[in-house]
């Protein structure tokens, strides 16, 4: 018999143990270091995240992420999965339904996830729940060696230099929409040390920037003043940034679709769509 509990007392060994045998037949290859880098960014709380146990055994589980998302108190799927013999047995909703009483009771307000646009059958058993589509992503991947920066000419009287989340409230100015959980401000001060962040500026004033994950090679943010735009700043900015990536692959993950000036930028070095994702939220 299955039990379903909290995995408070559960050790982390175990949970990335539990992690790296329920992906193992995925196409995405994961080492336990990788692991923990992304549940820090991504805010994992081991005492509201829930697994179902047989023989004591970690056999599915789902690690939540706490924290505020666009001003509300939201737990966010960090990662959940299900040991292949244990599948097709409604292991993922019966913890999700366990886990909402344990939630509301911390304070939190909505429950987010993200689905493969593709992935018919999770986004069918989301739905049934009460999940709704909230907005579209596209993701976009290249191998690093495989990005290409066609020549352009660099303005002379803009300048690059390392900056930090000091300059958050400006950096805000640039955006046209809101960045997804994994990269927004909270997930970056969860691990700064992961990050690099370049700024652009023209005359002292920061007019761009650009934010690297350096072991994931994640383009966490790119953005650039509207008067600044389609002058080679956000490919200055790039291509100077990426001198820090130390992963084979260069990523942009979850840019919410309908901003084809990204798609534009991301296709004009290489880095080319992989899939587009559902965010949905279900209010608790």
């Amino acid at each position: 018999m299955v039990e379903i509990k909290s995995l408070a007392d559960l050790s982390l060994d175990k949970i990335l143990t539990a992690f790296e045998q329920a992906f193992i037949d995925y196409e995405i290859e994961w080492d336990k270091e990788e692991i923990v880098r992304m549940l820090s960014r991504r805010g994992f709380a081991k005492e509201l995240s829930f697994g179902a146990f047989h023989n004591d055994n970690l056999v599915g589980f789902t690690l939540n992420g706490i924290g505020e998302y666009i001003g509300v108190s939201t737990a966010y799927d960090t990662g959940t999965g299900t040991l292949k013999e244990y599948r097709g047995k409604g292991i993922a909703t019966d913890i999700f339904n366990y886990s909402v009483p344990f939630l509301k009771e911390a304070g939190v307000k909505q429950y987010l996830l993200e689905v493969l646009q593709n992935n018919s059958k999770a986004i069918s058993v989301y739905s049934k729940i009460g999940f709704k589509v909230t907005r579209e992503f596209n993701y976009f991947d290249q191998l690093a060696k495989e990005i290409v920066f066609k020549k352009y000419r660099e303005n002379k009287n803009i300048k690059y230099i390392n900056i930090d989340l000091s300059h958050r409230n400006k950096m805000k100015k640039f955006w046209d929409t809101i960045p997804s959980w994994q990269n927004s401000f909270a997930s970056i001060y969860r691990s700064p040390d992961d990050f690099v962040m370049l700024g652009a500026t023209n005359n002292d004033e920061l007019i761009g920037y650009c934010i690297l994950a350096i072991h994931s090679g994640d383009i966490t943010q790119i953005a650039v003043g509207k008067e600044y735009r389609r002058k080679g700043v956000a490919t200055s900015l790039l291509n100077k940034i990426l001198c820090y990536n130390k992963c084979k692959n260069v990523k942009a993950i979850n840019y919410e679709v309908g901003y084809d000036n990204m798609v534009g930028f991301f296709n004009s070095v290489n880095i080319t769509l992989g899939g587009k994702q559902f965010e949905m939220i279900k209010k608790l």
